[in-house]
């Protein structure tokens, strides 16, 4: 059986390992995602394991253990293995699934488990065609914040490039100060996330644009590949100077990502 002592840390280390994985076994979910569990690694201690040719991912949040997978080809066995080890070891919330192929198997083999959905942790996806063009009355609001934000502030778009993140670390202090991270621990997390995600951009493969208003950076977007169809927007911060400002900053990002992904997924809000 399959037990705590095969699991091992995640590391940067491992990056290889899992891009080789992932894109074998492409995810949906964010969660799911080398880049969010390294730049997440010292909220939520992730560890894993490699099991007959599919992987098993921990979690550990204020002593909290999760499970999830296996990841990769299905083996019933194995899915037993690792459900019997979150009963064993899991806390309240023992096991999670982030995709539909999971969910599925679970219900087939395992009728009268009880499943949860927990919205705080559903993914926003879009098709990236209606964030760059924003047609129709669905959008109506958003094409009136955001036309009126391009009225009021003149801005221009940048790449992110390497000799631009000490600036972004200036940027992310005055938007941690703004939103009192030191009030709100998951913003408070969330701002050593990318913090590291800006300190390893070049190692991570990251991509990224800003919006730099009046000379000063006042929105970014962090963004990779999820799967071949999806991108996933990793961070996306803004500064209260101009209203509207990531109304802004989404809309630039589309049209960068436009005609590469049919969809964008800008991750959960977390509640």
């Amino acid at each position: 059986m399959i037990c705590c002592k095969d699991f091992r840390p995640i590391t940067l280390a491992d990056q290889d390992f899992f891009r080789e994985f992932f894109q074998k076994y492409p995810q949906v979910h964010s969660d799911n995602t080398f880049i969010n569990i390294v730049c997440w690694n010292h909220y939520a201690s992730y560890t894993y394991a490699e099991c007959d040719g599919s992987v098993v991912i921990t979690s550990t949040i204020e002593g909290e253990h999760s499970l999830r997978g296996p990841i990769g080809p299905f083996n019933p066995d194995l899915l037993d293995k690792v459900l019997r080890l979150a009963a064993k070891d899991g806390g309240e919330r023992a096991y999670y699934i982030f995709d539909e192929e999971t969910k599925n198997a679970i219900e087939s083999k395992y009728p009268d488990i009880l499943i949860t959905e927990d919205r705080d942790f559903f993914d926003y996806v879009y098709r990236t065609e209606e964030l760059a063009n924003l047609k129709g009355k669905t959008f109506l609001t958003i094409r009136k914040h955001l036309n009126r934000f391009r009225k009021k502030c003149s801005y221009v778009v940048e790449e992110v490039t390497p000799e631009k993140l000490g600036e972004l670390e200036e940027f992310l202090v005055k938007w941690c100060k703004w939103r009192e991270c030191q009030e709100n621990r998951v913003l408070g997390e969330e701002k050593c996330a990318t913090l590291f995600a800006l300190k390893h951009y070049e190692e991570l493969g990251l991509s990224g644009r800003l919006l730099r208003v009046k000379g000063s950076i006042s929105a970014v977007a962090i963004f990779d590949e999820l799967n071949p169809s999806t991108a996933l927007v990793h961070f996306e911060k803004g500064l209260p100077d101009c209203q509207g400002i990531y109304k802004g900053i989404n809309y630039e990002t589309a049209q960068i990502l436009l005609g590469t992904y049919e969809y964008i997924n800008r991750e959960s809000d977390v509640g």
